[in-house]
């Protein structure tokens, strides 16, 4: 059957063909799963209640890293493991993937880095490279005081006494994601639909024959012979869906980030700066060319899981970290955009800091048929995935080899440099990849796609016409948020766009005139909800 990333096709395929597996979770772990499994040559389906990526894996801290803090609590396998998932990554999505170098500074007085443990930092910088830090090529190095402030000059000067740079990796994770579901379906036949929701599992003889799922308002039946929970912090109501009875526990941790102009907080790599009265640190990001981003916290979480929200006193939290360690002396009117997500920390008690808690993930399967995989960090995906379809083949009592180590992801070619009739080709070509000659192209046959889509942020209108076509975008909020990150970058300019992008989403999709105000309607009260809770009214 022809592949396909059409989510009309892929919800009539859901009800007319059998699949080996059925795989619940847009995220990047279900995403995972998806290619690691089809890539084996099952057949599979993917389904999530929301778009792809809608939930934690588009609301992280976009940092591909082993871990440095984790050596701290003698994770050095999971060190280990990250960081020979995160060269895996630099090959198999170049596009994506790029080397971050990081700032420690070393403090003079009053810092959670200060000089009488700089020689132990030392050593943790030598056991992150020979964990495999060094497998990016560069190492570790000592840094003096005016370096430091070269690379952050808001911070203050008279308590810097050092410090350390290295080097991890940044990635955009909702196009990380998206471009691991494309790969999926694309090249590897597995069926994608998003918006479509796990409401049931059908069992034959105690083992798993199929499921049933809402799409469109109405009931599909799906033949599947093994399920995979893939669900994060939804996984426990994935459970009792599936009828599995399971002692895991999985403990919501939130993190929230805010944007900043970068004219108020000018930095041009990454800053681990301490935070005063507290045995935590914050991290001070580059984005792109205009923006500073800022996080993150690391607290529980027990309200709502699908839509968390940066808050006031988290605001203030990160603000006021910042504010203690520099003179950008930032407010919340600063603040031009914000994003919290859930960590699903797998926990078997509900003591200590979740900041303390392992970052290890959990396969487990209960017999019939079902495995959820939950747990883990953005890095190590692709590991997730691979043990989790081995959970499915143990189950079937087959073994087929993992193929996802080397697999390339789709843009993953050579960097086109797909200029946009005077907009610069590297924008395009850090997001698409080899396919960033397919936007261009759209601009060829309509010049007005090189417009911006929102003022002052890099997007072309064109990337908005591709994401309807081609990477499976339904809403205004999946375009703006997911496929371009507008809203994460500065949501008050992407309000003021949001009528003239709903016209071009609307003319792309077939929306009517009544489904084009309720887009407007519903990004318009996702932004005020946003603001509310920011400014704490």
């Amino acid at each position: 059957m022809r592949p396909s990333f059409r989510r009309e096709e892929s919800v009539e395929r859901l009800g007319s063909q059998r699949f080996d597996v059925l795989v619940v979770g847009g995220g990047i772990t279900g995403a995972g799963v998806a290619l690691d499994a089809a890539s084996r040559g099952l057949s599979v389906a993917l389904i999530d209640k929301g778009d792809l990526a809608v939930g934690t894996s588009s609301r992280s801290s976009k940092m591909v890293h082993g871990g440095l803090r984790y050596l701290q609590h003698g994770e050095f396998g999971l060190v280990y493991q990250a960081l020979a998932e995160r060269q895996r990554l630099f090959r198999n999505a170049s596009h994506l993937v790029s080397v971050l170098p990081f700032v420690i500074p070393i403090l003079k007085k009053g810092g959670v880095v200060d000089r009488r443990i700089a020689f132990g930092l030392g050593l943790a910088m030598w056991q992150y490279d020979l964990t495999g830090g060094l497998r990016i090529g560069r190492r570790h190095r000592r840094l003096r005081a005016e370096e430091v402030i070269g690379h952050l000059p808001g911070i203050r000067s008279d308590i810097v006494a050092s410090g350390y740079l290295y080097f991890d990796a940044w990635a955009d994770d909702a196009r990380l994601t998206l471009a691991i579901a494309r790969t999926a379906a694309l090249d590897h036949g597995a069926v994608v639909a998003t918006y479509t929701a796990l409401t049931g599992v059908t069992r034959k003889g105690g083992q798993v024959v199929g499921a049933t799922v809402e799409a469109d308002g109405r009931e599909v039946q799906v033949a599947c012979g093994a399920v995979v929970n893939a669900c994060g912090v939804w996984a426990d109501g994935v459970q009792a869906i599936t009828g599995v009875d399971s002692d895991l526990k999985i403990r919501p941790a939130k993190g929230v980030h805010v944007t900043v102009p970068r004219d108020r907080l000018e930095v041009d790599l990454a800053v681990l700066l301490p935070v005063r009265g507290d045995k935590r640190s914050v991290f001070v990001l580059p984005w792109r060319d205009d923006h500073t981003y800022i996080g993150t916290t690391d607290t529980d979480h027990d309200g709502d899981l699908d839509e968390p929200l940066c808050r006031s006193e988290d605001v203030a939290y990160l603000l006021n970290a910042v504010n203690a360690m520099t003179d950008a002396d930032l407010t919340v009117d600063d603040v031009v955009g914000t994003w919290a997500g859930l960590r699903p920390l797998v926990t078997p008690t509900d003591t200590g800091r979740t900041a303390d808690l392992s970052r290890h993930h959990v396969v487990e399967g209960d017999g019939t048929g079902v495995v959820t995989v939950t747990g883990g960090k953005l890095t190590t995906y692709r590991r997730m995935a691979a043990e989790a379809v081995d959970a499915v083949l143990a189950h079937r009592g087959e073994s087929r080899r993992c193929r996802t180590r080397r697999l390339r992801l789709r843009g993953a070619g050579s960097r086109a440099d797909a200029g946009v009739q005077g907009r610069p080709g590297p924008h395009l070509a850090g997001r698409y990849g080899s396919e960033a000659g397919e936007v261009s192209a759209l601009v060829n046959e309509d010049a007005t796609l090189a417009e911006p889509l929102v003022h002052g942020l890099a997007y072309c209108r064109a990337e908005a016409a591709y994401a309807v076509r081609y990477e499976m975008a339904q809403t205004l909020d999946d375009v703006l948020s997911r496929r371009t990150r507008a809203r994460l970058e500065d949501s008050a300019a992407t309000l003021e766009a949001v009528g003239l992008v709903a016209d071009l989403v609307g003319r792309e999709a077939g929306w009517s005139s009544q489904r084009r105000q309720a887009e407007i309607d519903a990004f318009e009260a996702l932004v005020a909800a946003e603001d509310e809770a920011r400014q704490g009214l």
